[in-house]
């Protein structure tokens, strides 16, 4: 690791603080916002899936673009964008505007994406899963801190826009501090014709990534990105109506949630190192997502959802999407940006379906939206062991290789 590096890797993982309270601020404030684009909670849902909407519309050219362009640009371009959906939003009182806005969210977050998964796998190439992965416990922080924020704000009976000001103010200082720090170099195009570094974590020209193995990830990415998506949109929601908890003690389900992811990502940084680990625990946390959401929904209590909050946090919001990003990183060890975009596209497209679908759902019972969810970890589950029987084939396939054959 490039000790040069380590304050740029600081300035990206705030980016994503700011980040995780971006992905529920509407949600929090749904009441609010209810209000002022006078609408109901189906109306503020479909301008939630306007941020998957907006990612999904640039993510795979940005990340294209990232690899031949740099990663930079791409950054700054992200935090202007999402500095224009905070103000945006709450000084728009129309719900078609707020869309709008939704979508440059939406837009800030892919080109954020683009530019920082690769930064860290390139910063740090002998632990490419746990820069990534570290991700994961800044956006959990962000959505740790917000919840406290927002309880504070209705305790103090103060306007809810300044939950949006804040994370646009920390977003501005650190625009400033990251325009101040060193990027790691990419090899973009030269890379196909580059010889692979010594210090290289893998051996990845040796893999075969087919087209069901790419299929496989993608679609992963996009089951995880909506099991702990619907969870982090509409626990409080849950707790609130199904359960019968307060609204201040509903929303605190979120910190409880983030957590348990932040304690999961403190275990899994270290654990990544090796692929098969990796992929061992992309299996194990994906079954342990599916019993907790389906302990959830058959005991709809106070200390059942307060407990399960936290083992869903651990194990669908600690670092499992990111898991899954690294391993098919893996595959495209020269072309980073392409192979983020194509996962995160996946992810993209379930932040812009699922707030649809629960939409509807939320008219009949928000009870359905996490029997739904559960749904979901299953198929889930059932496609992580797919994975990691095709990864042990694989591995298999490798051993009897002798490295003279290639």
């Amino acid at each position: 690791m490039k000790n040069a590096y380590l304050s740029t890797a600081l300035g990206l993982y705030l980016n994503y603080l700011v980040h995780g309270m971006g992905v529920i601020l509407m949600s929090l404030n749904m009441s609010a916002l209810e209000l002022q684009w006078q609408t109901n909670a189906a109306g503020v849902s479909v301008v939630i899936s306007s941020l998957g909407i907006g990612r999904l519309s640039v993510l795979f050219f940005s990340g294209v673009l990232s690899d031949k362009f740099g990663r930079r640009p791409f950054i700054i371009f992200g935090m202007i964008c999402y500095l224009a959906f905070f103000f945006g939003i709450i000084n728009t009182h129309n719900i078609l505007v707020a869309y709008a806005f939704g979508f440059i969210a939406g837009i800030a977050n892919s080109f954020l994406d683009a530019g920082t998964y690769p930064s860290l796998m390139e910063a740090f190439p002998r632990a490419p899963g746990t820069a990534n992965v570290l991700i994961k416990a800044f956006i959990s922080a962000g959505q740790f801190l917000l919840p406290m924020i927002i309880s504070l704000l209705v305790w103090a009976e103060l306007w809810f826009g300044w939950s949006f000001l804040i994370a646009a103010a920390i977003m501005i200082l650190n625009g400033v501090f990251l325009l101040r720090c060193t990027f790691p170099p990419h090899r973009g195009r030269q890379a196909l014709a580059a010889k692979p570094a010594p210090d290289s974590a893998a051996t990845p020209v040796k893999h075969r990534c087919s087209v069901i193995d790419l299929a496989s990830y993608t679609l992963y990415g996009y089951i995880a990105m909506t099991t702990f998506y619907l969870i982090s949109q509409w626990l409080a929601q849950y707790g609130q109506f199904v359960v019968g908890m307060s609204y201040t003690a509903s929303i605190k389900l979120l910190s409880v949630y983030t957590c348990g992811s932040l304690l999961c990502v403190f275990i899994t940084a270290p654990l990544v190192r090796k692929t098969a680990r990796t992929m061992t625990l992309l299996m194990l946390y994906t079954f342990i997502s599916f019993v907790a959401l389906l302990t959830v929904c058959l005991h709809p209590s106070v200390s059942v959802v307060v407990v399960f909050s936290f083992v869903i946090g651990f194990s669908s919001a600690g670092g499992v999407v990111q898991i899954g990003l690294t391993l098919m990183a893996a595959r495209f060890p020269h072309a980073k940006g392409k192979a983020t975009g194509i996962y995160y596209s996946a992810g993209s497209i379930a932040t812009f379906t699922i707030p649809l679908i629960t939409a509807r759902l939320s008219e009949h019972s928000i009870a359905d939206i996490m029997w739904f969810d559960t749904a979901i970890a299953a198929v889930g589950f059932l496609l992580a062991l797919f994975i990691g029987l095709r990864s042990r084939m694989e591995s298999r396939r490798l051993v009897n290789i002798s490295p003279l054959a290639e």
